[in-house]
């Protein structure tokens, strides 16, 4: 039993080994589950084992905890640096335990599979069952699809440039198969024939060969605009008292002055980049002095938007919203959201919607609202934020359309992708990645906007307060980048793009491929009512 502990230490050793941000080790994800799955079938052969479905679970959930644990540590860091430890550990553990559940679940799941049935049939239950898991960790209200197996190839995106056709869950299907059929060939090795030797091999090399040509040949369309993108470095804990507001707002213009040209048409300012020390209402903000003195800088640019992160508020009169709260016999809406300025009397507003479990909205509605108060001093609000339930493009008064993602939206392939199908020429991600300090969650973030430009193939131009700002091509390189911890400001020219990808057309319909094998491998578990009808494939190993 010790062995089979070790091979699931190994497959954790090498997920993480291939995950952001190390460079150029991503395809270790090709081989990771292999020692997991060896010591899975260890445990089905071993005759002396009783409750061999805990065991396999416990298994695979030591890969799937250390695992995760490595590659998310940082949701510690930025907890315990505003709360005492032994609370930020606790709280940690959901992040840190729940994903490592749904993964374990998926194993469990599988082992009923392989009672009854052959080692094929299976492993193809498995693909589906990790697929699904992978699938509901992106929709539901704990939503964290940080770990989504087609992220790791965010760092070696040269690899993947098909992502454009199936998102990130071509990729977790791409890498699932290949242990699969890597593990099948393993324990089949006496047998196996020729033509699943060729299959494998080509289901390696022939989406890398056609990424790599991809790759090489892709060439944008020539259609210029000028943008410029600052990063303020504001500490975010001293914000809510080390800076006021319009000190912030003179650094974000200065920096921006300094690198802009008389053609700069958009100006990118970080998340909630816009403050006050008081409500900033929505309906009235025409009249607040940072809006002025927004008006004034733009009187040097012709053409010249700025596109910003905003807190701010809306009154209603009655609880129009679920998240509304009273407040001064009347009902009020903070908001996480981005605004667009320009010259003329037209202001945009983007609320964000995919809003952070605990921090910016309590999961579950009112079944967990007594934890509420516990996230309020993370940046959140006891109420939690109001959010809008679609995204929405901003259009400058020359018609180019900007994507205004607001930080952990980002990690959607499918939400950024809805953007573009409503108009989006370019993505604008604006976000404050201070919160998590000087740790791997900043340079992960960054790596995950590059397959945002792949799926769509839309320039991401990356805003972050205190993280690294960047400017990303439509082939997912970085072009520049700034430095942690420094101010600065880039000033790049994009290419604007109208053509639409097959992934932003159907969407992630790889995850519900998934979703359908899984619904038919376990409909023929629930239908197998005689175990005896068909051996299991079952080879020592």
């Amino acid at each position: 039993m010790k062995n089979n502990y070790l091979l699931a230490l190994l497959s954790a050793f090498l997920l993480w080994l291939a995950w952001p941000p190390i460079p150029y080790s991503s395809p270790l994800l090709f081989i990771a589950f292999i020692p997991l799955l060896l010591a899975i079938e260890r445990i089905i052969n071993d005759n002396k084992l009783e409750k061999k479905g805990r065991k396999v679970y416990l298994t695979a959930g030591v890969t799937a905890l250390i695992w995760n644990t490595a590659s998310i540590y940082w949701v510690y860091n930025s907890i315990a640096s505003i709360m005492p430890w032994y609370i930020a550990f606790l709280i940690s553990l959901i992040p840190f335990c729940l994903g490592a559940s749904l993964m374990a679940l998926a194993f469990r799941l599988y082992y009923q599979l392989r009672k009854k049935y052959s080692l094929a049939w299976s492993l193809l239950g498995l693909t589906g069952f990790w697929i699904t898991y992978e699938y509901l960790h992106q929709s539901w209200d704990l939503a964290f699809p940080w770990m989504t197996l087609g992220n790791g190839f965010a760092n070696f995106h040269q690899l993947i440039q098909w992502y454009e056709y199936t998102g990130v869950y071509g990729g977790s299907f791409w890498i699932l198969t290949i242990n699969f059929l890597l593990f099948y060939w393993y324990t089949h090795r006496k047998s196996a024939k020729l033509w699943l030797k060729i299959v494998t091999i080509s289901w390696v090399i022939l989406p890398i060969g056609y990424s790599i040509l991809r790759y090489t040949n892709y060439e944008e369309a020539v259609n210029p605009a000028q943008i410029v993108v600052v990063q303020p470095n504001i500490d975010p804990y001293g914000k809510f008292g080390g800076i006021s507001p319009n000190e912030q707002l003179q650094t974000l213009m200065r920096l921006s002055k300094s690198v802009a040209k008389s053609n700069t048409e958009f100006f990118i300012w970080p998340e909630t980049a816009i403050s006050s020390s008081s409500y900033i209402d929505e309906e009235v903000y025409r009249d607040a002095d940072s809006y002025k003195q927004v008006l004034t800088f733009l009187e040097d640019y012709k053409n010249g938007n700025v596109l910003s992160g905003i807190e701010s508020v809306r009154f209603y009169k009655d609880q129009e919203t679920p998240t509304a709260r009273p407040i001064e016999g009347r009902y009020v809406d903070a908001f996480n959201a981005a605004v667009l300025i320009d010259d003329s009397s037209i202001l945009q507003f983007y609320h964000k919607s995919k809003l952070v479990p605990g921090v910016e909205q309590t999961p579950f509605g009112s079944a967990l609202s007594f934890i509420a108060p516990l996230f309020k001093a993370f940046g959140g609000t006891t109420g939690g934020y109001g959010k809008q339930s679609e995204p929405s493009v901003f259009y400058a008064r020359s018609g180019i359309g900007a994507a205004p993602v607001i930080c952990y939206e980002s990690i959607w392939g499918n939400y950024v992708a809805d953007y573009v199908a409503q108009g989006a020429q370019f993505i604008a991600i604006i976000t404050n990645d201070g919160w998590w300090g000087n740790t791997s969650g900043k340079d992960q973030h960054l790596q995950y906007a590059r397959l945002r430009a792949i799926e769509t193939r839309r320039w991401v131009a990356r805003s972050a307060n205190t993280g690294i700002s960047a400017t990303i091509n439509q082939r997912g390189d970085i072009i520049q980048q700034t430095t942690w911890w420094n101010e600065a400001a880039l000033a790049q020219e994009i290419n604007l793009n109208e053509h639409i990808t097959p992934y932003t057309k159907v969407g992630d319909i790889t995850a519900f491929a998934g979703l359908f094998i899984a619904f038919i491998t376990l409909l023929s578990l629930l239908l197998k009512r005689n175990t005896d009808t068909q051996k299991p494939d079952i080879k020592k190993v």
